[in-house]
């Protein structure tokens, strides 16, 4: 069984000559799913893709176009299904069936948020080499594993040169990430904002993004996740109406608050396989750095330690879930501005001292 490509690696192809027929592409980073796609799918201009939606989708609303071709060129016809976690669900045995007999008239693309390693579907994709991984890469150290910073950085400094023509020095790629987090598309943003202050080509260096990225709202923000983590809940609502009063968007804010919060989260997974494994109690601080955390500047992973304990370990377990539940929100329910405020704050009071009891 093939292992699933990343999605670093997919971009970096310049062919997409002989595509498997079954694509899913599964991960929680929306930004690198846009970029693959991008990739995958014709213009939009063109008749050769059709998108469902796969909450209410039916097999038999697919199978049909499956097997036609394309009317207006030689290449193939591209089915894109959204949100296939229900869709695949629902129709688990005609997909299966389909993987092991696919049209060549098409190539099916599943949009999955998460699909389990175990389960016979991601097993027989894997097997057509069909699998895209939009997670932010991992790498193994003992036991556990912990982002891949190195290749991270790597990719920050390449996206901002192929993308927005300008140099990152590695100290600017450290510095714009400590700013910004892992939120693939917060850096983007940052990238296009920094390369509007140098020439094409031009070099950034840490001065610049402390300038143009750090200001007072990248304060404002940490101050904001300092406070939500520490429990102080009035600071904490306060800064983040500093925030949403001075235009930034609810949506926007929750990438950096998400990205923070899964840290905790990570760490305490890492925490408990832990104990699990050693049968006594763990060692808090080294859970945390293998988060993500990092030592310095001073002190920082005692901050850390203290806010996570803070939190506590029930909350802890739940942020995975807080954190989709919000997400979902902002996207339904909750996508006007004044109600993806409301989902913010019930975060955040989630996080208060009150809410330990």
């Amino acid at each position: 069984m093939s292992e699933p490509v990343h999605a670093f690696d997919f971009l970096k192809q310049k062919s997409l000559d002989d595509l498997p027929r079954v694509i899913a592409i599964f991960g929680d980073d929306r930004f690198l799913k846009r970029q693959v796609l991008d990739k995958l799918l014709p213009p939009d201009d063109s008749d050769d893709c059709l998108e469902f939606a796969g909450g209410e989708l039916e097999w038999r609303d697919i199978r049909d176009d499956l097997s036609t071709g394309s009317l207006f060129s030689q290449g193939d016809r591209r089915i894109l299904v959204s949100d296939a976690d229900r869709f695949a669900t629902k129709h688990r045995d005609a997909l299966e069936d389909y993987i092991a007999n696919p049209s060549n008239a098409a190539v099916l693309i599943l949009d999955f948020t998460t699909l389990a390693s175990n389960t016979r579907l991601y097993k027989a994709i894997a097997k057509a080499d069909g699998l895209i991984s939009c997670r932010l890469p991992e790498v193994k150290r003992g036991k556990s594993k912990s982002l891949d910073i190195a290749r991270l950085h790597k990719w920050a400094g390449h996206w901002a040169s192929s993308q927005h023509r300008i140099k990152l020095t590695s100290e600017a790629v450290e510095e714009l990430t400590d700013l910004v987090g892992w939120e693939l598309g917060l850096l983007d943003r940052e990238m296009a904002k920094l390369a509007l202050f140098v020439e094409e080509g031009g070099t950034v260096d840490v001065a610049l993004v402390d300038e143009v990225v750090g200001g007072w709202k990248a304060k404002t923000t940490w101050d904001m996740l300092d406070a939500a983590t520490e429990g102080k809940t009035a600071d904490a609502l306060e800064q983040l109406d500093h925030l949403l009063q001075s235009g930034d968007a609810p949506h926007a804010l929750f990438g950096s608050v998400a990205w923070s919060l899964r840290r905790f989260a990570t760490a305490t997974r890492i925490y408990q396989r832990m104990e699990q494994q050693s049968g006594r109690c763990a060692n808090l601080a080294m859970a945390l750095e293998q988060a993500g955390f990092r030592k310095w500047p001073a002190n920082a992973l005692k901050k850390a330690e203290a806010q996570l304990i803070q939190i506590s370990r029930p909350r802890a377990t739940q942020l995975y879930r807080w954190l989709l539940e919000t997400d979902l929100a902002l996207k339904g329910s909750h996508s006007r501005p004044e109600r993806a405020r409301l989902a913010l704050e019930t975060l955040i009071f989630r996080l208060s001292r009150q809410a330990r009891g």
